[in-house]
């Protein structure tokens, strides 16, 4: 079993991929749900740095500075990123994250841990991009950190390939927009092929009727070329 498979068991397992009937903060009814919210233990967090860790070294190998966790999901996330590197991959990256409101005592300002260098290359560590709004409110603050600091990439848990309010996902956009490439370890039709009649512990997530549930919601709201 590949990674991205173990990982997909892995949220199923965890509470944070569910199945049934939603309601999106869009206002989309969905077949299915993700609530990073849901990690809460520290074998999660281990685990989960892990996965993370294999995605950033498939698609970013090569030397980087710095993991940014845009607060407040992205902190544990960039932590345990981190954490995963060292003991799986004999990578010690430094890691950093905003606070957000900026601390006016003590040695003040919005960032917290490792002080980035001008010219440093980061990695933003997301749960997932939806709106892509963090993800804008991210890119100043490393702009103002220091000079010339280039984010060679986003690593997310999950692409559900939805179009936001236009006809591009908001990874698309983020693409076209800002040139920074977004790297999910799994997407959605990954966790339709992954689960279809796949028991996890006993019990098959994905029948007949929700893959028909959820390839015709893919198909009523997916983006094209991703």
């Amino acid at each position: 079993m590949d990674y991205k498979q173990e990982f997909i068991q892995f949220m199923v397992r965890s509470g944070v991929l569910t199945f049934g009937d939603f309601t999106a903060k869009s206002g989309r009814k969905t077949p299915y749900f993700i609530n990073t919210g849901n990690y809460k233990t520290g074998a999660q967090a281990a685990r989960l740095g892990e996965f993370y860790a294999k995605c950033l070294m498939e698609h970013i190998p090569g030397h980087i500075d710095a993991l940014f966790g845009p607060a407040y999901k992205g902190i544990p996330l960039a932590v345990a990123t981190a954490v995963a590197l060292a003991n799986h991959h004999e990578k010690d990256v430094n890691y950093c994250f905003n606070r957000k409101e900026a601390k006016d005592h003590g040695e003040g300002g919005t960032m917290v841990g490792y002080k980035l260098q001008d010219g440093d290359k980061v990695v933003i560590i997301e749960d997932v991009i939806t709106a892509g709004t963090a993800m804008r409110e991210s890119l100043p603050l490393l702009a103002a950190a220091a000079k010339g600091v280039e984010v060679v990439g986003v690593i997310i848990s999950v692409d559900r390939t939805e179009r936001g309010k236009g006809d591009k996902s908001a990874i698309q956009e983020m693409k076209e927009k800002f040139g920074i490439p977004v790297y999910p370890i799994v997407t959605a039709r990954e966790i339709i092929d992954a689960l279809y009649n796949v028991e996890v512990d006993g019990k098959v997530y994905i029948d007949d009727a929700m893959k028909a549930k959820m390839e015709a919601y893919l198909e009523q709201y997916g983006v094209k070329g991703e």
